[in-house]
């Protein structure tokens, strides 16, 4: 043999060995894995907390504990793999939410990252999701632009709709009562200064104009404020029977009690995210009757009925009335993706995007990367948060109005 042919064989030999040194990191992927790799990051104290802590967290946690009952996430071969998680605190802050996204993608490496809580939280880490390659199921997050973001960030799926939606079911609840006489034309309206009240507001203002509505009183106010005193008297003196605001759990709240306190009882009052917790109803009594906010729920839906009794099982709590189920349902949606796609993330963006679902809110297709079929306006009625609009959608109840004046005034 000569030189130069053993120099050939010895290339061809470190080829041959290279090959099979680069194909076994793939094999060991594909084949010996021992767990899935869960990672959120999500608001445990701060602000965002009391939302986070009703809507997102729970469901995290009944789900995690649901597909560890069942031994592991299924794949596509029958194979189950178990779960494991990896949580931060985004502390409420935008900042922090994006430096722990960030951290999940490029250093924990996890298969997936759970979305955080608020509007505003998922639009700041959305560009990381679509930079990384991870599916955003992006529930708790309302925005009349998912059009244009489904666009843009290609594997981001919204389900929780947009501000015009709800805006414009809010604005014939309202046109509705005052053709019939119950109420007058003028609305009164306040938002947070924030990504989801700046949505909803937006929409709200022509939603009310097209309607044949006044708004009479129109402002916006910072994330935390507290004393509402002020825009409570100057909403009272504008003459309008309707009170809207966009607010979140801590303003929704305060809104309530300090509005008895100052003897401020409007005809129809529409709060924002908060009013559909248990705990509104709770801290608020008999004083929750009447009044309207996002979402509701169909009380006879057998899905959602042993949902909820899932969810106070395993958490120890109830779900809230609005988008805990649109939590749930979309974690259920990203388990049957992987159980028919696998754990490469572009076939199970894919499949989200194309696939039909059987969910705790019944079957699920998207329609452009979006939740559609949503219940938009519900109402505390005999302590219950009763969906009422769309009002031809089954299951749909009805408004009762004028709301109840205040007890114990």
């Amino acid at each position: 043999m000569t030189t130069a042919t053993r120099r050939q064989l010895l290339r061809h030999l470190c080829i041959s060995v290279a090959l099979v040194a680069g194909a076994a990191p793939i094999a060991t992927l594909a084949q010996d894995r021992d767990t899935v790799t869960i990672g959120y990051a999500v608001s445990k104290t701060g602000v965002n907390a009391g939302g986070a802590g009703m809507t997102t967290t729970p469901n995290y946690q009944l789900w995690v504990a649901d597909v560890q009952a069942a031994g592991g996430l299924e794949m596509p071969d029958g194979t189950r793999l178990p779960l494991e998680v990896i949580e931060y605190d985004d502390r409420s802050s935008a900042e922090e939410v994006v430096r722990a996204t960030e951290r999940l993608a490029t250093q924990d490496k996890v298969d997936f990252i759970l979305p955080p809580w608020g509007t505003g939280f998922n639009l700041a880490v959305a560009p990381l999701y679509d930079r990384y390659g991870y599916p955003q199921l992006a529930v708790s997050a309302v925005t009349d632009k998912a059009p244009d973001f489904v666009k843009r960030w290609t594997k981001s799926y919204w389900m929780l709709g947009g501000g015009h939606d709800y805006a414009g079911s809010l604005a014939q609840v309202v046109s509705g009562a005052s053709a019939d006489g119950t109420i007058n034309d003028k609305v009164a309206m306040i938002s947070v200064a924030d990504g989801f009240g700046i949505d909803l507001v937006t929409a709200a203002r022509p939603a009310m104009s097209d309607a044949g509505l006044e708004v009479v009183y129109d402002i916006t106010y910072p994330a935390g404020t507290t004393d509402f005193t002020s825009i409570i008297n100057e909403a009272a003196a504008s003459g309008a029977d309707s009170f809207v605001a966009f607010s979140y759990p801590p303003e929704t709240f305060a809104l309530t009690q300090q509005a008895q306190v100052a003897g401020f009882n409007p005809k129809l009052t529409y709060l924002g995210v908060g009013t559909s917790f248990p705990a509104f109803q709770a801290a608020n009594g008999e004083n929750a009757e009447g009044i309207l906010s996002l979402g509701g729920i169909d009380y006879g839906n057998e899905q959602n009925i042993e949902y909820r009794e899932r969810h106070q099982q395993v958490t120890g709590q109830a779900p809230d009335l609005w988008a805990s189920v649109v939590t749930y349902s979309s974690l259920q949606m990203l388990q049957e993706a992987i159980r028919r796609r696998g754990l490469d993330r572009d076939a199970v963006a894919e499949e989200l995007s194309t696939g039909t679902f059987d969910t705790a809110m019944g079957q699920v297709t998207l329609q452009d990367n979006q939740l559609r079929d949503l219940w938009l306006t519900g109402q505390w009625q005999d302590g219950k948060f009763v969906a009422i609009a769309p009002a031809d959608r089954d299951g749909a109840g009805s408004a009762m109005l004028p709301k109840p004046a205040w007890q114990g005034q």
